[in-house]
């Protein structure tokens, strides 16, 4: 039996709560969050108690595993002290917001023999996997173009929508770098722009723009738009990639292989049910050992290039990895 403690109550923690709850391997113990309103709502919704702060989640003696499903600015410290205290952990992405950070808590994990697993559940949703089955069809990739515009109007009064909170946009929603890493590899250089619809308080914004282009080793150059708030009317998740012998195009749930003049449809898989997936994985690898569908250091090496998108953003240079 793997006891759990979660840490925060919103719509990832709900997922993981349900996943380990149908899990008989699993009994959440303890779950914590910042809105007390929200946390007494939460545990009589799930028959789970909760408790003042994180720390006292993570010092509690009966919890094997910690879950971090908070703002992204406390990821980082928060893992590190599970990891102090001698816990696995579990982290939805991004791991930390600085990579120092992150590198930092995979080393401790190492240190002290304990699992460090981020969620990345986009590996094993239907558009990555329809990805990698139809990616040998289009011969050598030489472009990609990655965009996800989501509108909101009002833009919500929320930590996601705060600079500091949820941190630059690229770290914090690394899964659209990430996708690109894990389909091609390493990146040699990194350009970005950045623009925020501020309010009043310039941590908080209404809007945000993000455009980046990856240069990779293969010869890849891929475009990567991330935008979200009042300013935008159209919702858009376009994902295409032109190789030498053909285009994949993937335009929401609909995919298509473009070659010689002729369409072939693909088919591509639900997005239900990934929390519980990944939870899946989890547990089978506490208990039975058996591997993981990804590695954290891979999760680590998508925060640099987001982080070297950060950097470029904010000098306008190309900024090359090593």
């Amino acid at each position: 039996m793997i006891r759990i403690g979660i840490i925060g109550t919103g719509f990832a923690a709900k997922k993981r709560a349900e996943a380990f709850i149908e899990d008989d391997r699993a009994q959440v113990m303890a779950v914590c969050g910042h809105n007390s309103e929200n946390l007494r709502a939460f545990c009589k919704d799930y028959s789970l108690q909760g408790v003042d702060s994180p720390q006292a989640l993570i010092e509690n003696p009966d919890i094997d595993l910690v879950v971090i499903c908070n703002i992204n600015a406390e990821h980082g410290s928060l893992a590190q002290a599970a990891l102090e205290a001698d816990k696995h952990v579990v982290v939805e992405y991004p791991l930390a917001l600085s990579p120092e950070q992150a590198q930092h808590n995979i080393k401790l994990a190492k240190h002290k023999n304990k699992l460090l697993h981020v969620e990345h559940i986009e590996l094993l949703g239907g558009l990555h996997n329809a990805i990698r089955e139809w990616l040998p069809a289009i011969g050598e990739s030489f472009y990609a173009r990655y965009s996800t515009i989501n509108p909101q109007n009002p833009a919500p009064d929320k930590w996601s929508y705060n600079k500091q909170l949820f941190g630059f946009p690229f770290s914090a929603a690394l899964s659209r770098f990430h996708r690109f890493t894990d389909l091609f590899g390493s990146v040699n250089a990194v350009s970005c722009y950045t623009r925020y619809w501020e309010r009043e308080n310039r941590d908080q914004y209404r809007a945000c723009l993000n455009n980046a282009q990856l240069r990779f080793q293969s010869g890849l150059v891929a475009d990567v738009i991330y935008g979200k708030g009042e300013v935008f009317s159209q919702p858009n998740r376009l994902f295409e990639i032109h190789g030498d012998k053909g285009t994949l195009i993937f335009d929401g749930n609909d995919g298509k292989l473009v070659r010689g003049g002729e369409e072939t449809p693909i088919e591509v898989g639900s997005r239900r049910g990934l929390f519980a997936k990944d939870t899946g994985y989890v547990l089978d690898y506490l208990t039975t050992g058996t591997p993981l569908y990804m590695n954290v250091e891979s999760s680590y090496y998508a925060t640099r290039v987001a982080n070297a998108a950060r950097i470029a953003a904010d000098t306008g240079k190309i900024i090359a990895l090593q």
